[in-house]
């Protein structure tokens, strides 16, 4: 029997993205980000069940989690955190990723998470020792959604 196994080629470079922040009625094309990392964490309960000696485990809900590392040469996440000291009004903004790579045939995902809210972030800096500056960003979210998905690579469905 064959063993089917991927082509290198189907790997996404890992630049090859794009990522764009909507805030409000403003869309920025967020290029000075490094990377972006998004992630669900499903709430879990125990549950007892007669006959058996371990417990199960029951989805309850989610909660969506994000960090960002991107070059120190934006203000909009600082003037963010400003608008909300003077006004206590916090600021939610949807942000979209998209991976593609045109030599994989996986072809194009997006993801759009939405209502996300920044923890907190650098309000200045500098560091004569470095070549260039960065930053990170902790952030949550409270929905998302996938417009576009990969495809599925040759040999991944077996039946």
């Amino acid at each position: 029997m064959d063993n089917v196994v991927m082509k290198g080629k189907d790997t996404l470079s890992a630049s090859l993205a794009e990522c764009f922040v909507t805030i409000g009625s403003r869309r920025y094309n967020f290029m000075q980000a490094i990377s972006i990392e998004a992630k669900i964490e499903k709430t879990k309960t125990e549950v007892p069940i007669l006959g058996k000696t371990g417990k199960g485990n029951k989805a309850t809900g989610w909660k969506g989690t994000g960090s960002a590392t991107f070059h120190y040469n934006t203000s909009i996440f600082r003037q963010m955190m400003i608008d909300y000291k003077e006004t206590g009004e916090d600021i939610y903004f949807d942000m979209q990723i998209t991976n593609e790579d045109p030599t994989s045939e996986a072809g194009r995902q997006t993801i759009i998470l939405k209502d996300c809210n920044i923890n907190g972030g650098i309000l200045a800096k500098f560091n004569a020792g470095e070549e260039y500056l960065e930053e990170d960003m902790e952030f949550t979210f409270e929905d998302f959604s996938m417009p576009e998905s990969f495809a599925e690579l040759t040999g991944f469905l077996t039946n």
